[in-house]
């Protein structure tokens, strides 16, 4: 099984006079078949965030007991992002892709039709921790095998903005879960099914399903797999960290590892910084349902669309900051990043402040709550894509993988499963303008270790 997953050979040179169309051609295929599979982990990934108010009000569990599920999603992707981004540098990243995704659906699929009990929600809290981990081991067979792909594919001068522009794809995925699992719900109240937000982890599934068949015959794993020269050769771009490995080589996982990661004190800070980004992108998003319902500010297809609408505009921001990264920076990431927080740090303000405001300005706080959600929608994503794409800039395009898992470890662990999960989910279950606080806090230290990776791209 294991030399399935081995990457392609290079193959000899197509003749000149074709390489610049097959390059073109292949390059937007590429391109869009990544897009799309990483959109499609993101539909079968916070399912139980748009199921959790539901399953609340009818017993099921509570939300201690929902951070904990949720967690197990979180934890198990810290760990599976570093180890299947190790992986991935040494394999062939279309088979890597396509296989984990489809696998994913399935299991998370599984997930509507488990049988729940209101007098048992501890046992329902162990059973959906348990499937909710294996979902996170899968999800880690997303991200690395894209970033290979966005390695190879597209050279260092271009990187930053096409990486902003694909790193859309997460935006673009959590916003159609919400609208696919508001259609999803719909369909199962027309049938007669009681217990609608089953549709929630149904329906976006069998999506995945089908964007997985299609990864399959877009993507390949290097232009030199395709008889295509070197990225950095066709586009005359040789900047940027070397590698010495040949094509189609295992590179030693010391090598991935220690020589070109741990041993980078900008990747650890980088790292770092991250933890605090992702702590605000799921503190607020995966959240907001749930706060917004429970506080009767918006009715549960209320809060989808604006969970919808929070992650779409995501969408705009990343594509904005990875714009401004290469009009006024010169593909520096760091510059943007600090702006871009600092705006976050604005939006959890008003966040966290949405009952006062409302009584202050006698604006309904649902306007005040679509506003916050906005903000931090539009500008979290820019520093999601780019503090990733700051630690790439720092590694050969061989360890891309495992760089990037690194940094995802720290955010999706401590950011992400610990801080926005764990602690915030605990402390809602007493406050929810205390837990919102901690958003604010949150931001404010992101902003600062932003500011503090400025000197690693000197």
């Amino acid at each position: 099984m294991a030399r399935f997953f081995d990457p392609p050979q290079a193959k000899p040179l197509l003749p000149k006079d074709k390489i610049d169309g097959v390059y073109r051609s292949m390059r937007f295929r590429v391109f869009l078949g990544a897009f799309l599979g990483y959109a499609a982990y993101y539909l079968v990934r916070k399912n139980l965030s748009l199921a959790s108010a539901d399953m609340i009000a009818e017993g099921l569990i509570d939300k201690q007991g929902v951070g904990i599920a949720a967690s197990a999603v979180s934890i198990a992707y810290a760990f599976s992002k570093f180890i299947m981004g190790t992986l991935s540098d040494r394999s062939d990243a279309r088979k890597f892709l396509s296989v984990g995704l489809v696998i994913a659906s399935l299991v998370m699929m599984s997930v509507g039709f488990l049988p729940y009990s209101a007098a048992n929600p501890a046992i329902n809290v162990a059973m959906l921790f348990g499937v909710m981990f294996l979902v996170g081991v899968l999800s880690g067979m997303g991200w690395p095998p894209c970033g290979r792909l966005m390695a190879y594919w597209f050279s260092n001068n271009e990187r930053s903005f096409k990486m902003s522009l694909w790193n859309t794809s997460h935006t673009i995925g959590s916003g159609s879960l919400g609208i696919i699992a508001l259609l999803g719900v719909t369909l199962f109240a027309n049938l007669g099914i009681s217990q609608t937000w089953r549709a929630d982890f149904i329906v976006p599934s069998c999506f995945a399903l089908v964007l997985a068949l299609f990864c399959w015959w877009a993507l390949r794993d290097t232009p030199e797999s395709c008889g295509l020269p070197s990225v950095a050769d066709w586009r005359n771009d040789h900047s940027g960290v070397k590698t010495k490995e040949k094509v189609g080589e295992k590179v030693p996982f010391k090598t991935l590892l220690f020589d070109y990661v741990l041993k980078n004190k900008w990747v650890w800070m980088i790292a770092l910084a991250n933890a605090f980004v992702y702590m605000v992108r799921y503190g607020v998003g995966d959240w907001s349902p749930t706060f917004l319902q429970e506080t009767g500010i918006m009715d549960k297809d209320e809060c989808k669309m604006a969970f919808s609408i929070h992650n779409y505009v995501g969408a705009l921001g990343t594509i904005a900051c990875g714009w401004i990264s290469s009009r006024f920076f010169k593909g520096k990431c760091a510059p943007p990043t600090v702006i871009f927080m600092t705006l976050v740090l604005v939006g959890t303000l008003i966040y966290w402040q949405i009952p006062l405001l409302a009584d202050l300005t006698g604006i309904a706080a649902k306007t005040w709550a679509y506003v916050a959600l906005i903000i931090i929608g539009f500008c979290i994503y820019g520093p999601v894509a780019l503090v990733t794409i700051q630690a790439l800039n720092l590694v050969p395009k061989s360890a891309v993988g495992t760089a990037a898992g690194f940094v995802g470890l720290s955010g999706y662990l401590i950011g992400d499963s610990l801080l926005s999960k764990i602690i915030v989910g605990g402390i809602a279950d007493h406050s929810w303008s205390m837990a919102n606080m901690t958003m604010v806090i949150g931001a404010a230290l992101g902003v600062v270790l932003c500011l503090l990776t400025l000197k690693s791209e000197k």
